[in-house]
């Protein structure tokens, strides 16, 4: 078991290193909008969820109204819903309780690593748990740290923090390349998800991709399937 949890931080902890200052820009921007440093990490322990942070306490700021709060850090998350489907089949031998446990702390990079070990091998919950759980850690912990730095941390945008998350997501796919088929389905997910951004309002243009590049890798699988 431990072995397993052990084998998960190692291949997690690069990711650890991409999450601090993200977490820690958030923590002074929350502090910035009047946030107290416990509230910033209850916020960050619970929602736990970058994109949706950074969106809600503009939100916040501008005094929206809770419904439109939820439904559009609901409408951010969406992708979770399709992450959550992609993993389900990994750990449908894990106990049913902790499977709904360690979907919390799914994220975007923790999903990457999950697939990318069941490519090889069957995955555990130790595996799930050291993959996963040093990811909010830190998410969290950092946090703390901006929230008490404040203001000092400067405009992490200037030096491309902001891009820290993509191109993280980006070297992590990187591992799931399988040619051209891998090729077809990230190029229509891209386009339709760009496409979708200048003509839908929200974050719907993270569904949109998402669902057309599964529909993609579908076509793919019954063409191989029939020849």
């Amino acid at each position: 078991m431990m072995r397993d949890v052990l084998r998960g931080l190692r291949e997690v902890w690069p990711m650890l290193m991409a999450y601090a200052p993200i977490a820690a820009l958030w923590g002074a921007v929350a502090a910035g909008q009047g946030f107290s440093p416990l509230e910033s990490v209850l916020v960050s322990a619970v929602v736990y969820s970058g994109a949706a942070q950074f969106v809600a306490v503009d939100l916040v700021k501008a005094g929206t109204p809770l419904s439109l709060l939820v439904f559009t850090i609901a409408t951010v998350g969406l992708r979770h819903v399709l992450m959550s489907a992609s993993v389900s089949r990994h750990i449908a031998h894990f106990p049913k309780l902790k499977a709904s446990i360690l979907m919390f702390w799914l994220t975007d990079e923790a999903w990457a690593l999950l697939e990318r070990r069941a490519l090889t091998e069957r995955l555990t919950p130790a595996y799930f748990v050291g993959a996963a759980v040093p990811l909010w850690v830190t998410w969290g912990s950092f946090t703390a740290v901006g929230a008490v730095v404040g203001n000092r941390l400067g405009d992490g945008a200037a030096i491309g923090l902001d891009f820290a998350f993509a191109a993280l997501f980006i070297a992590v796919l990187a591992g799931f390349w399988k040619g051209s088929r891998t090729g077809a389905i990230l190029l229509t997910s891209a386009l339709v998800a760009c496409v979708a951004k200048l003509f839908i309002p929200g974050a719907w243009y993270i569904l949109a991709g998402g669902v057309a590049g599964m529909a993609v890798a579908v076509m793919i699988a019954e063409r191989e399937k029939a020849t």
